[in-house]
């Protein structure tokens, strides 16, 4: 999984930096498929903006978007929302995929 941690109108630190990698490489506990993680750091009118677009297989592509006062704040919440867009995302397709045939059988009771 690659991650890359761009800065727009803004120089981002070490520290915020090896934050957000730490943060992004938690997110393929969510969901396995996932290829890259592109986390922009903003900064408009004293405020933090902070968006995440994940690419995963089959042309998946997830984004979230976060504004606070804080920086750390700001990524905090951007990361629990693609968090939550992951773990839909898996429901979904684990729903989706049906029972094993093995599965049916137990289930008619036969």
């Amino acid at each position: 999984m690659n991650i890359a941690v761009n800065a727009r109108h803004m120089s981002a630190t070490g520290a915020i930096r090896d934050y957000v990698q730490s943060k992004a490489g938690r997110l393929s506990r969510y969901y396995d498929n996932i290829q890259s993680v592109e986390v922009i750091l903003d900064m408009e009118a004293d405020r933090s903006v902070v968006e995440i677009v994940v690419q995963a297989r089959r042309k998946h592509t997830f984004v979230a978007i976060a504004r606070d006062d804080d920086m750390y704040a700001a990524i905090d919440q951007c990361m629990d929302k693609m968090t939550q867009q992951l773990r839909r995302h898996k429901d979904k397709v684990r729903d989706h995929q049906g029972l094993s045939h093995g599965g049916a059988q137990k289930m008619s009771g036969q």
